[in-house]
């Protein structure tokens, strides 16, 4: 799971495993493998960073920081 902002600053946690695309216009819109979209204020490189890192934990069984 990652945490995310909104457009509205409001914060939320994504399952980063149901990301299918991110699209940057101007902000990254977040399409999800259930076909919902999301808009976020991060910068679509930090979003795939934070789903990286994630799996990472998820492969080394570490707890998340």
């Amino acid at each position: 799971m990652i945490t995310l902002t909104r457009l509205n600053q409001s914060r939320f946690v994504l399952n980063a495993e149901l990301i299918l695309s991110i699209v940057d216009s101007p902000y990254p819109v977040i399409t999800l493998t259930t076909g919902e979209r999301v808009v976020v204020r991060e910068p679509s490189r930090d979003v795939v960073d934070k789903a990286i890192e994630y799996g990472r934990r998820l492969r080394t069984l570490l707890p998340p920081t």
